[in-house]
């Protein structure tokens, strides 16, 4: 087979190469750019302890026969880079292709442009190492290994058209989350979604040690990615004339293989799992770097992972990195204004075809609003306060049904969750669109479909990189998720809400839709699956996030979760955590009442409250277990004080409960107050740990009134009831607490003491013999 270079083009093409290696190794050493005319000196030099070079050459070579075939097939692609610190080479790209320019017109292409380019990387507010939200084509950030290949599937679904170069780092493949995605292609179908080209690189080292998949041999690494559904073309040498040829024709090779795939499916009806291709790049870590530092090998070893020359107090370190930068022959790639040459320009695609001015990889361009039923229509209809129970996410999941049927045609709507759809009681999405799978079905499955657009997979990791890539390419989604093992993604939750943050001072970076996040089995309903299911602490985590990112709702019942689910749906840049039992509980506001209350984020419940202005208590509650409980209380402390006053005040937005100057939905001083009051104690239920609400109100004026009961890591098998009894959050103590802190019924404390004890001795004693709950906890309901 001839090559499929020319000596023409392979000349241009490694001369292209040269370029982005050459940008590469500037800024991670140089200050200006000295080297086409006179020697380098020490101060032109700085070099970034965190600008990895090992990675580099090979993301490069990669990118260059990237545009080859987007220019040459008209392709839409778009290119994630797993390795963690590559972000000078995908810099450089951008930068050769003029969308750096065009981002950031201070950084021309020029020889100041240039010097510019290399003095903010890895500077103080500069950019960092890692491909970051400020990189023209970027969704992904690489700075936390092992998301790449998620991100990458969740790009390509629904978008029938674009292809996704993943890079894979051979580290990067060593982790969980990464060895689990590459099954993301048993939900990937051909018919309606784009394609994903996964290329690991193999280049044998992370920073002190071999990589596993390197160390193994070719033929266990072709059965291991074999049994993955994958069918691996190998890329292997050392010689650059030889590996462009290689890659070249592999390339060529597999995008007619990804045509057919797509051409079967689309066109002739094909709907069996097809073998996708992927390549596995082997070529020497730290590839065209120096060879030797301090007659230590570099080139092919672990020590080209960093920076392979880091002390200039050396002067021959001076000679050898001017050597290695000389070897790239930058006369010969820019003219005398530092202006890449022409004929090399010419190589890269135009437009929106570059990868780094793809609209793919700045999602809110792209992005259409949900066309969104009226919530109103599913509202549980509600005669009085407490009137009705219902599973609220049952509720939901009628109306989320028919988002899902709204948005079918647009094809922009998918619901994420780990196995657990019907278990959150959301199955009428059924009802519309099955779970997509393309592997094999059985006559047992239900719900399984080679169209589906409920992504069911047991992995927390899959389905938050599927959402991540679905919607940092314009698109909107909803993750359900059982609330104590949502903790298996924090650290992806982490770089997401980071790269919103940054986003939000990008004025390019186009706003896309909010992560959004149902918790349900919660902590307080898991009394069957024991302690291991007993966690609330998401909330704590998110909570710490910036304040223009995060926002927590703790809706009460189902009408409130609907309202708050449609407001969460529409809304753009932040991370939404919904926290909603699914198990039935009473109803509290008709649907009117519901928004009215969400929208304010905290309020009265004047039905359940004879306060008149003057309350001898305030009984708060945030969670609907929390609201039955301190609704429950206020029974009990009116039987036992006919004449108290209590004032119920239920909070739907957490983070209203902090001040406006620290959270854009706080409540100022004066609707705080006008809430909990200045002097009075406050009982507080809380979903959550108790010290998450004295956070949020520790600068509140009767701050040091408040007290709160909530999780306090206590939990077991065992029943309900006796889930919040071991927490202190039971109706019992909630009163006896009213009650101590009431200073004029400072006489019945030793009575309500004694009767707390006697009431919490009944439950002990019940559960033990009956292993049920009292009836008058089963059998309880609200009445004025």
């Amino acid at each position: 087979m001839p090559d499929p270079l020319t000596s023409d083009l392979l000349e241009k093409m490694h001369a292209y190469w040269r370029a982005a290696n050459y940008l590469s190794v500037g800024q991670i050493y140089l200050q200006d750019n000295p080297l086409l005319e006179v020697p380098l000196r020490l101060d032109h030099i700085k070099p970034r302890l965190l600008g990895h070079w090992g990675t580099t050459p090979g993301l490069n070579l990669l990118y260059v026969h990237l545009n080859r075939l987007i220019k040459q097939h008209d392709l839409n692609m778009i290119y994630i880079i797993g390795p963690g610190h590559g972000g000078p080479g995908l810099v450089a790209q951008s930068y050769l292709e003029g969308s750096y320019t065009e981002r950031y017109p201070a950084i021309e292409r020029s020889r100041n442009g240039m010097q510019r380019l290399f003095r903010q990387f890895s500077w103080p507010h500069g950019i960092p190492s890692h491909v970051s939200p400020e990189t023209p084509g970027s969704i992904h950030e690489g700075g936390e290994l092992g998301y790449s290949l998620a991100h990458a599937y969740g790009a390509a679904f629904d978008n029938p058209d674009l292809i996704v170069a993943c890079i894979v780092g051979d580290g990067e493949a060593e982790t969980g989350a990464l060895a689990s995605s590459w099954h993301s292609n048993k939900f990937l179908n051909p018919a309606r979604d784009g394609a994903v080209l996964p290329i690991l690189h193999l280049n044998g080292f992370k920073i002190a040690n071999p990589t596993v998949l390197a160390r193994i041999g070719r033929v266990e690494l072709t059965e291991l990615l074999r049994g993955y559904g994958y069918e691996p073309d190998f890329v292997e040498g050392d010689d650059p004339a030889i590996v462009h040829q290689l890659l070249a024709g592999t390339l060529d090779r597999i995008l007619a293989q990804i045509r057919h795939i797509q051409d079967e499916a689309r066109n002739h009806g094909v709907t069996a799992r097809p073998r996708w291709p992927m390549i596995v790049l082997r070529t020497p870590k730290g590839w065209t770097g120096p060879k030797f530092v301090d007659n230590l090998p570099v080139e092919g070893t672990w020590r080209a992972h960093q920076v392979p020359i880091a002390d200039f107090k050396a002067p021959e370190h001076l000679k050898l990195l001017e050597d290695w930068m000389r070897s790239y022959r930058p006369q010969d790639l820019f003219d005398d204004n530092g202006k890449l040459r022409d004929e090399l320009v010419a190589l890269a695609p135009t437009g929106h075809r570059r990868m780094s001015a793809n609209p793919h990889a700045n999602g809110g361009e792209l992005l259409q609003p949900l066309s969104l039923p009226d919530f109103h229509d599913y509202a549980v209809t509600l005669p009085a306060p407490g009137a009705v129970r219902a599973e609220s996410t049952r509720v939901l999941g009628k109306y989320l049904r028919d988002v899902m049927k709204a948005n079918l045609e647009s094809q922009n709507f998918r619901l994420f969750g780990p196995d657990e759809t019907a278990s959150n009681r959301l199955e009428a999405v059924f009802e519309v669109s099955g779970k997509e799978w393309m592997a094999e079905v059985e006559h047992v499955d239900i719900n399984l479909s080679v169209d589906g657009r409920v992504m069911e997979v047991l992995s927390e990791h899959l389905c938050q990189g599927w959402l991540e890539g679905y919607l940092l390419t314009g698109r909107h989604g909803l993750f359900s998720c059982y609330e104590a093992f949502i903790h298996i993604i924090d650290s992806m939750f982490n770089q997401h809400a980071k790269w919103l943050k940054v986003c939000a001072t990008i004025p390019w970076r186009k706003p896309i839709g909010s992560l959004n996040y149902l918790l349900t089995s919660h902590v307080w309903r898991q009394d069957h699956n024991g302690f291991s299911h007993q966690d609330p602490g998401f909330i704590d985590h998110v909570a710490n996030k910036k304040a223009d990112i995060a926002r927590i709702y703790l809706p009460p019942d189902a009408n409130c979760l609907l309202s708050v689910t449609d407001h969460c749906l529409r809304s753009r840049n932040y991370v939404n955590v919904i926290v909603a039992g699914k198990q039935p509980e009473w109803q509290w506001l008709d649907i009117d009442a519901a928004v009215r209350h969400c929208t304010a984020g905290a309020g009265i419940w004047r039905f359940a409250s004879n306060d008149a202005g003057d309350p001898d208590v305030v009984m708060a509650c945030a969670g609907d277990v929390p609201t039955v409980e301190a609704l429950a209380a206020v029974k009990l402390l009116r039987e036992y004080v006919p004449d108290i006053r209590v004032r119920v005040v239920n909070v739907v937005d957490l983070m209203v409960l902090q001040p406006r100057s620290e959270h854009p939905h706080g409540l100022d001083d004066r609707g705080f107050d006008e809430l909990f009051t200045t002097d009075k104690p406050v009982i507080f239920a809380f979903h959550g740990y108790p010290s998450m609400i004295h956070k949020l109100t520790y600068r509140r004026h009767n701050h040091h009134n408040i007290h709160v009961r909530g999780y306090k890591e206590e939990g077991t098998t065992t029943t309900p009831f006796d889930m919040v009894v071991l927490n202190d959050l039971d109706r019992y103590r909630l009163t006896l607490d009213a009650i101590l802190r009431i200073p004029r019924l400072s006489g019945q404390r030793e009575a309500a003491t004694a009767r707390y004890w006697d009431s919490i001795q009944r439950h002990k004693l019940y559960i033990g013999e009956h292993g049920d709950d009292l009836p008058e906890i089963v059998d309880w309901r609200w009445t004025a």
